[in-house]
Order: structure tokens, then sequence, then C-alpha cells
């Protein structure tokens, strides 16, 4: 029993690692973050459904605006950014085993009662990622990337949740240098 209770516990531990997305950001240290107030959209995410795209665009713009950057259509911005979303398929296996946890093969003193059976299923599954460059207006040279990638979920609900989870935790630390110290 003990056991069953710890494996449920591992494995609830285990989704709800599955379920935050993956997020890396890379920055150019000698761009001038504070010195940028403004940026234009180059390019806008293109994927799954418009709707999480415009979701997508409105919590980026949201979080540049409690920054103090102001969104223009001007290609004189400060910052220009391009965002994409990839997609692929993925597999998994999953084996289960039944038969007695002690058994083995065999009869007698070095067996148990015989072979347990092993099945295996294949679990298909896609992955979304996306990608936010941001590269500086003047120089034409990348000053940060963003990137948040995870398992898409199959309700709108759901992929919304997680698409805002990813933004959320991409511009945690944006602009870099600006992240409350370490204790």
């Amino acid at each position: 029993m003990k056991r069953l209770v710890l494996g449920a516990a591992l494995v609830l531990a285990l989704a709800g690692c599955a379920s935050t997305p993956t997020v890396h950001t890379d920055y150019d240290p000698a761009a001038q973050f504070n010195a940028y107030r403004t940026y234009t959209w180059l390019k806008k995410p293109e994927g799954r459904s418009p709707l999480v795209e415009q979701r997508v665009v409105a919590a980026i713009d949201a979080k540049l605006a409690a920054k103090g950057w102001r969104q223009t259509a001007d290609t004189n911005a400060d910052v220009g950014i391009v965002a994409n979303v990839a997609t692929q398929q993925q597999q998994t296996l999953d084996t289960f085993y039944s038969g007695p946890a002690w058994g083995g093969y065999g009869w007698g003193r070095w067996g148990g009662a015989g072979m347990g059976s092993a099945t295996t299923t294949v679990r298909n599954y896609e992955v979304g990622t996306l990608v936010v460059d941001m590269f500086d207006m003047k120089t034409k040279q990348a000053i940060w990337r963003g990137t948040a990638s995870g398992t898409v979920p199959d309700s709108p609900e759901d992929i919304n949740a997680k698409a805002q989870a990813g933004v959320e935790k991409m511009f945690a630390t944006f602009p870099p240098g600006s992240a409350p110290a370490a204790k």
C-alpha cells in the first residue's frame, strides 16, 4: 500500500512538471535595454489557431507595456519583434507489466508462479514551441530571444492557459537585469 501511495504521488508530481512550459531566454549583454522604449511587430506568430495567436500577441503586448514599452506601427521603433510557432509530433512508449511482482519464470525453489506479461502502447502527442526574437532596429542585430515549449493540449481552454503561462514565464525577467536579486 505504501508503494502504491508513493507511486501515485510520483505520477502526480511528474504530471505537474509536464504541464508547465519549458522556457529559455538569451540576450545580447551589450544591448542597452534601458534605452529601448518602442517596438513594432515585424512578424506575428502563425500556427494552430488565429484566436490563440491573437492572445499570445496580446499577452506579449501587455508584458511589454507593463515594462514601459510602447507599440508603434512605425519602422522607426527601437525594437522589432518576430514571433513563430512550431509544432511537431512525438511518440512515447508506455509499457505495463502484469503478473506477480515477485515472480520470475519456472517453478521450484528459485522461480515464482510463472512469467508475467507486458503490454506496450504507443502514445502520439504534439509539442509546440513559441519563439520570440527581438532585434535592434537601428543596428539590425538580435538582442533577445525567448522560447517556450510544451505539449499542446487538445482543448482550446488548455491551449490558451499554456500559451499565457509560457509568455508569463518568458517575460518574468525581461528586460535582462530586471529580475529581483536572489536572497
